[in-house]
């Protein structure tokens, strides 16, 4: 029974990712590698699917190995943060709802910049 229920949060984590391919207001390469930890524990099948995965085989065994994030990545997170916060305030959405995104955003932020630097 437990390792269905990391077979399920690993699925979850997993289109939580692929929906932020498309929203960038999901962060996608944290809940990949939750996917991958949760599938290791779970359904070690799927975690040598995801570890297999030519676009994000890489990030996982960076993340593991070092608690890197590449620095292409680590822009590519900023820029995408700058363009969300940006479009909000362009639709011109309520102060607290700004207000609130920057904290999560700057938190975000702050966590990317904490790790080293992975190759890439």
């Amino acid at each position: 029974m437990i390792r269905l229920y990391w077979t399920i949060l690993g699925l979850i984590a997993l289109v939580l990712g692929g929906i932020g391919v498309l929203l960038p207001l999901l962060p996608t390469t944290p809940f990949v590698i939750l996917a991958a930890f949760a599938f290791a524990k779970g359904s070690p099948r799927l975690a040598a699917r995801l570890e297999q995965n030519p676009t994000f085989g890489p990030i996982i065994r960076e993340w593991r190995d070092n608690g890197a994030i590449a620095l292409r990545y680590k822009v590519l997170a900023l820029v995408m943060m700058v363009i969300t916060f940006s479009a909000s305030v362009a639709a011109d959405l309520a102060t607290p709802i700004l207000l609130v995104q920057a904290v999560c955003l700057l938190c975000a932020a702050g966590f990317i910049l904490s790790r080293p630097n992975g190759p890439g």
